[in-house]
């Protein structure tokens, strides 16, 4: 009936059950105005904790179900692989990005975006990536292998990022988890390779600074024979 429940996984999904509780209960939409992440007021009041806190929140019962569906679905075995703290990383690293991202594309948007959305995309990419032959049933009736699965799931976030026209959704949060997956994966946002990259690039420089260029060697009389 599915993977057995890991111990990062399940703490996250109680974190995350845990603040809709309290956004049930909470009067208003204070919770999402201080804790959604709203790019107008990242960047105008410096609300930067948004784009973390935006995560653990969601916009009602469903949403939460299929979030931490995905979220035990897929990550339970990733956890079980890395290790529960580096899948703690992961899960936050591309939360975040995600958030970053939606910031950068739409930085006048008052609409607050909230939900573990881009994470899950990330969590997806990832298992794509580690297990691109496994089958995943769509539906749960037809069978799909994960790489044509997590593929499909990309295109239509990003068209869906391209043309979405206040349809409530975070396409672009979507899209940016799994772009931000993929990079982290690849080892471009190791801070040891950035790093690595920068100390390159400086060496580099330096050298070229400090090039000696030779020209001719003038050649001296004593170098002659007179005859």
């Amino acid at each position: 009936m599915g993977p057995t429940l890991t111990p990062m996984v399940k703490y996250l999904v109680l974190a995350c059950v845990g603040v809709s509780v309290l956004q049930t209960l909470s009067p208003g939409q204070d919770i999402e105005q201080i804790f959604g992440l709203t790019s107008y007021r990242v960047i105008t009041s410096l609300f930067i904790w948004q784009v973390a806190s935006y995560i653990f929140l969601h916009g009602g019962f469903w949403h939460l179900l299929f979030n931490m569906f995905g979220l035990w679905m897929f990550g339970c075995e990733l956890e079980r692989y890395w290790g529960s703290r580096e899948f703690l990383r992961f899960f936050l690293v591309t939360g975040v990005g995600a958030g970053i991202l939606s910031v950068v594309v739409e930085p006048f948007s008052v609409v607050p975006t909230i939900g573990a959305s881009g994470s899950v995309y990330g969590i997806l990419m990832a298992y794509g990536m580690m297990f691109p032959e496994r089958l995943v049933y769509l539906y749960f009736l037809f069978p799909v292998k994960v790489k044509y699965f997590v593929a499909i799931l990309g295109i239509i976030a990003f068209f869906a990022a391209v043309g979405s026209g206040g349809s409530g959704i975070a396409h672009t949060a979507h899209l940016g988890g799994m772009v931000v997956a993929w990079l982290y994966l690849k080892g471009l946002l190791s801070p040891a390779n950035v790093r690595q990259k920068y100390y390159r690039w400086r060496l580099k420089r330096m050298r070229d600074r400090f090039r000696v260029v030779q020209g001719k060697k003038r050649k001296r009389e004593d170098d002659f024979w007179i005859n």
